[in-house]
């Protein structure tokens, strides 16, 4: 039976967040509709103090705003999304389009198709994540997307030239110096200045991702993402001073972001414990990890390794991270988690900054049901069907008659009697229009 040694103090906030935050969404996405750029307009003052003569940034500024950063941090960028961009490609090798002939003359297929038009939005506020715009824009433009418009907001009130270069860098077509619901209701319902887009893609904060649940159906979206979860299965084999290294990395993304461990060792879980204790109040983002581990971190014992898969299943989180003698043993045992991490060569923090993997993954349990952001969700399988014989035809239409009569649906079945009696000569009871028709 599991053991908790350390417990979370404080339960996960819902995922359809809190009326107040919902209501508020509501209002700004109403008065975006009503009054397009003017509303904009005004959010943008009002919540960033940044007002611009126009918020797409020209060909020329982005010239000099690329400019401006060390040729490292440019070549560092180029590098990361050489990995994301090589890893969705060879995603995309792997989506075959198919043609069978199921019957005799009887064709069916499916293509994928990209979405038109995307709108990625990289968050800023705490830090300028340019990670984001590796996983968003990239990615859509390897799945073959013709516009991506990508918005970032400023950062208390300048130009966060690093996130810009990495949406230019990433293949943008259009790049927006907009923030919060103003970005995501424009990119949505469209503005004077603004074309909608079919898709949402990007994380943010409470805001941001109640207004994508609340347009979601109008646009699709990526993902309905929560705070940053991590969790570590770990043996007697693992390092305990990498294990809370490790936890601490996600815990600074947000006060309320769980990290797990889930261990076999009882030393190990006392280790980690206490080298967390010591790294703590030296880290530049104490006062994010702090809480976060204070109220979401957890330790629990288990007996052996399949209990621990077995509780990490339950927890279902998006970064699992597997620290024991054989890590691909977690491949075959595991089944519900948005990525693994497997072996102490690897870390999280390599999936979320420079590894090639997607960072956007399902939080909250969602791991359950669905996978994370990736190069096929970004394309829309689409079916196609062509019945090139004229006694198959028939055949289906006599079978079509039969079906659709069981369920009453009378009109569906003179599609396939009409069939039957032009290519096979058929009677049609209810005209006389076909009663004379042979092949």
């Amino acid at each position: 039976m599991p053991r908790t040694i350390k417990a979370a103090t404080t339960a996960s906030s819902a995922p359809s967040g809190n009326d107040a935050v919902a209501q508020t969404v509501r209002d700004l996405i109403s008065d975006i509709r009503t009054r397009g750029d003017e509303a904009v307009r005004e959010l943008s003052a009002r919540f960033d103090r940044w007002e611009p003569e126009s918020f797409r940034l020209s060909e020329q500024q982005l010239d000099e705003i690329v400019g401006t950063l060390d040729p490292q941090v440019i070549a560092d960028i180029e590098t990361v999304q050489a990995n994301v961009r090589r890893f969705a490609e060879a995603q995309l090798a792997s989506m075959s389009e198919i043609e069978v002939e199921t019957a005799p003359g009887v064709f069916l297929g499916h293509r994928h198709v990209p979405i038109q038009s995307v709108g990625a939005y990289i968050p800023g506020g705490r830090y300028p994540l340019t990670a984001s715009a590796h996983m968003t824009i990239v990615t859509a433009k390897a799945a073959g997307v013709p516009r991506v418009v990508a918005c970032t907001p400023p950062i208390r009130g300048e130009i966060p030239a690093a996130t810009v270069a990495a949406m230019r860098l990433a293949g943008a077509d259009e790049i927006y110096l907009l923030g919060g619901v103003q970005a995501i209701a424009a990119m949505s319902v469209g503005t004077q200045t603004i074309g909608k887009v079919d898709m949402l893609a990007g994380p943010g904060n409470a805001y941001v991702a109640e207004a994508k649940r609340q347009l979601f159906g109008e646009v699709g979206i990526d993902l309905f993402a929560g705070p940053t979860e991590i969790l570590i299965v770990a043996d007697e084999h693992a390092d305990p001073f990498v294990v809370a290294v490790d936890l601490l990395s996600q815990a600074e993304h947000g006060p309320d972001s769980p990290a797990v461990l889930v261990t076999t060792s009882d030393a190990l879980a006392t280790e980690v414990q206490r080298h967390i204790e010591e790294i703590l109040p030296g880290m530049s983002t104490a006062d994010i990890a702090g809480p976060a581990w204070r109220d979401h971190g957890q330790i629990i014992l288990v007996d052996d390794l399949d209990e621990a898969y077995r509780v990490a299943d339950e927890f279902a989180y998006e970064h699992v991270q597997i620290l024991t003698e054989n890590p691909r043993e977690a491949l075959d045992k595991m089944r519900a988690y948005g990525a693994l991490f497997l072996g102490e060569g690897t870390c999280v923090s390599y999936g979320d900054k420079v590894i090639g993997t997607n960072h956007v993954l399902p939080t909250r349990g969602a791991a359950r049901y669905t996978g994370g952001l990736w190069v096929g969700m970004y394309l829309r399988t689409v079916t196609y069907q062509e019945v090139r014989d004229r006694q198959a035809s028939a055949d289906l239409g006599v079978l079509c008659g039969r079906a659709a009569r069981v369920e009453l649906f009378e009109g569906h079945a003179r599609s396939g009697d009409v069939r039957a009696a032009k290519y096979a000569g058929a009677e049609l009871p209810w005209t006389d229009h076909y009663r004379s028709v042979t092949v």
